[in-house]
C-alpha cells in the first residue's frame, strides 16, 4: 500500500472529524454469493448520511439511480467536489484512492467494484498497455455506454441466475476495456481485426460449446481454446458469428431444448438442467424470449 496515500487517508479522516469512519451501509442487493469473478456489484438505498472508504484494491464505479437529485459532497485524492447527483450520473474512484462522501437526501445507486489485478491483466494481455495502469478519478460524468453496462449487470443481479457466468464475464470484460479506453492515464490503440475468428480457431470453440451446453461455460475457457485473450476472442467471435459468445450459447441452449421437447418425454425441469439452465423458470423465460411461446406450449405443438 502506498504510504503517501495512507497518510492522505488518515489526514482526510482527521480533517473531517472522523476517527475511523468507513462505509457501513448495507446493500439491498449483492453479487457476493453468486460466484461472479473480478467484479462485485451491489445496490444501495439509504437516508442522508456520510461515509469514508478505506484504501481499496478495487476500482469503484457508482451509478446514481435516484429519482430526485441528491446533494453530494465528495473528497477523493485530495480534491473536493460538491454538486447535485441525478439518475444517470457516474463517479469513478480508482484503486488505492482515499474517498469521503456526504449526502443530504435519500440516495439510491448501484456500485461496481472491479478488481485492479484483473484490470491490469486486461490492459497488458488485450490492449498491450503497461500492467501498472492507472485510472483518472471522476466526480460526476455522463457516459451512456458505461451506464448501459452497469444496468445490465444490475439486471443480471436482480435475476440472480447462477448459470449466467458467461454473460457476466462478457460484461466484465466490456467494463474493463471501456474504462481503459476512456479513463486510463495512458490510452490504448486497439488493433483492427476485420475478418473475425478464423475457422481453425472457431470450430474447436463451437465443438466445445455443443459438448458442454449443460455446464456453466466461462468466457476465459472459450478464449483459451481459441488461443486469445477474452477481449479479442469476444470481438472476433462476434465478427465471425454475428452474435456475442454468450448470445450464441443461449441460442444453442434453446435449440437443444427444442430438440428434447420434441424427441423425449423428459420433464421441463430435466430439460432445463440438460441444456444448462438453472431452473424451470430460467428456461421458460429464455425460451419465450427466443420463440414467443413457452416450453409446454411448444411441446404440445411439435409432439
Amino acid at each position: 500500500m502506498d504510504a503517501a496515500k495512507t497518510r492522505q487517508a488518515k489526514g482526510l479522516q482527521n480533517r473531517l472529524g472522523m476517527d475511523n469512519a468507513e462505509l457501513t451501509c448495507l446493500p439491498t442487493l449483492s453479487s457476493r454469493d453468486l460466484g461472479w469473478e473480478h467484479v462485485h456489484v451491489e445496490q444501495f438505498q439509504h437516508p442522508p448520511g456520510e461515509c469514508s472508504s478505506p484504501l481499496s484494491e478495487d476500482h469503484t464505479i457508482c451509478l446514481s439511480l435516484a429519482a430526485r437529485p441528491v446533494r453530494f459532497l465528495q473528497i477523493k485524492d485530495g480534491k473536493t467536489h460538491s454538486s447535485l447527483y441525478g439518475k444517470g450520473d457516474i463517479s469513478i474512484t480508482p484503486a488505492q484512492t482515499p474517498f469521503f462522501a456526504r449526502w443530504q437526501d435519500d440516495d439510491h445507486y448501484v456500485e461496481l467494484r472491479l478488481d485492479s489485478a484483473f484490470m491490469a491483466a486486461v490492459a497488458q494481455d488485450s490492449l498491450g498497455l503497461p500492467d501498472r495502469i492507472e485510472l483518472m478519478p471522476e466526480f460526476r460524468l455522463r457516459d451512456g455506454r458505461l451506464e448501459a453496462i452497469a444496468l445490465m449487470l444490475l439486471d443480471e443481479l436482480n435475476q440472480a441466475n447462477p448459470g449466467g457466468q458467461l454473460y457476466v464475464e462478457s460484461l466484465t470484460n466490456l467494463l474493463a476495456v471501456h474504462l481503459l479506453r476512456q479513463y486510463a492515464t495512458v490510452r490504448p490503440k486497439l488493433p483492427v481485426q476485420p475478418n473475425g475468428l478464423p475457422q481453425r480457431q472457431l470450430l474447436p470453440v463451437l465443438d466445445y460449446v455443443h459438448a458442454m451446453l449443460d455446464a456453466d461455460l466461462k468466457l476465459a475457457d472459450l478464449a483459451a481454446i481459441a488461443g486469445l485473450s477474452p477481449f479479442h476472442f469476444s470481438h472476433q467471435f462476434k465478427q465471425a458469428m454475428g452474435v456475442a459468445p454468450y448470445q450464441y450459447v443461449l441460442q444453442q441452449r434453446v435449440e437443444r431444448a427444442k430438440q428434447l421437447l420434441k424427441q423425449t418425454n423428459h420433464s421441463i425441469v430435466e430439460i432445463a438442467l440438460l441444456c444448462g439452465f438453472n431452473s424451470h423458470s430460467h428456461l421458460s423465460k429464455q425460451f419465450r424470449q427466443a420463440t414467443g411461446t413457452t416450453p409446454s406450449a411448444y411441446r404440445a405443438i411439435v409432439q
